[in-house]
């Protein structure tokens, strides 16, 4: 792995996948490390999991990010959002999948229910959202948060594993650690959110403008503290529906894999060139420092 993330097998690079750690034990996984990244950013929540996923398509190159760390040791506000993106980059990952515990805030979203996100809503604070700064100022679009590309691959595979799912919906990110008071799961139904989480901004700000395919798959733990009919939300009742998910969740890993990484549309799809009209600091104004800092992401429009 390496490289600028314009990866060629399969017409891709590697697909990244953030989530928990039990992610990668996947059947038919070879070629294994666990592989330390230093990035401009920093270190990242931990090291990464790299493989090759034997599939009917062909091999797949995969790296597992644990988001909170193995053993789930840093909080939503601690995460190094920056240093996680640009080390799978670093990797040559040019497709990422995210599966994040959420929320939900719809009634006929219940526990183990999956959502294949399509936007995103940011109350999150003080989190820092961007590669670029004084000296390199960029503007990327994020009016479309998601791959559309990438969420056709994962509601086919969603569909064809027995657990309910919905393709589309409204991801409200919250800054945490502490769950919703009822005023807040109250008002974040009136704006029609669909479920709600705390780690999914800025990764989808920062990975579009690292040019990455992004998608989530939202696996609904709990109903926020909205629902009359249920406790409110406690850490054990989310785990106990992690456990429950989590074989689909890595059998969905390994059937998305398959197709996103032999996808022949993949190396045309617009999120891989986000910053082409991004940047607006003249070449002459760049800051030296900054742009060096900023190669590993946005070499391509650098260079």
């Amino acid at each position: 792995m390496g490289g600028d993330g314009q990866g060629k097998q399969g017409g891709n690079g590697v697909l990244a996948i953030i989530g928990g750690s039990g992610l990668y034990e996947l059947p038919g996984l070879s070629d294994t490390a666990w592989v330390t990244v230093d990035t401009p950013w920093g270190a990242p929540s931990d090291q990464i999991f790299t493989g090759t996923l034997a599939t009917a398509a062909g091999p797949a190159r995969l790296a597992f990010l644990p988001r909170h760390g193995r053993g789930h040791r840093l909080p939503p506000s601690a995460l190094n959002y920056r240093a996680n993106i640009a080390a799978l980059k670093q990797l040559g990952a040019t497709d990422v999948l995210s599966l994040s515990a959420v929320g939900g805030l719809r009634a006929d979203l219940a526990p183990g229910s999956f959502v294949v996100v399509d936007q995103f809503i940011d109350r999150t604070a003080g989190r820092a959202s961007s590669f670029f700064d004084t000296g390199c100022v960029a503007h990327v679009s994020m009016a479309r948060p998601v791959c559309a590309r990438l969420g056709d691959h994962l509601q086919a595979a969603l569909a064809a594993l027995p657990v309910p799912s919905v393709r589309g919906g409204t991801y409200l990110a919250m800054e945490g650690p502490q769950f919703s008071t009822l005023a807040e799961s109250r008002l974040y139904r009136s704006w029609n959110c669909d479920v709600i989480g705390m780690t999914n901004v800025p990764e989808a700000k920062l990975a579009r403008e690292a040019e990455l395919c992004y998608a989530t798959v939202a696996m609904v733990t709990d109903f926020d503290c909205w629902h009359p009919g249920h406790d409110d939300v406690t850490v054990e009742a989310i785990i106990g529906v992690l456990m429950g998910n989590a074989e689909v969740a890595r059998t969905l890993v390994a059937n998305a894999a398959a197709a996103i990484s032999h996808d022949p549309a993949g190396p045309a799809c617009g999120c891989r060139r986000a910053l082409d009209h991004a940047l607006i600091t003249a070449p002459s104004a760049r800051d030296p420092a900054l742009v060096a800092r900023l190669r590993c992401v946005a070499g391509r429009v650098l260079s």
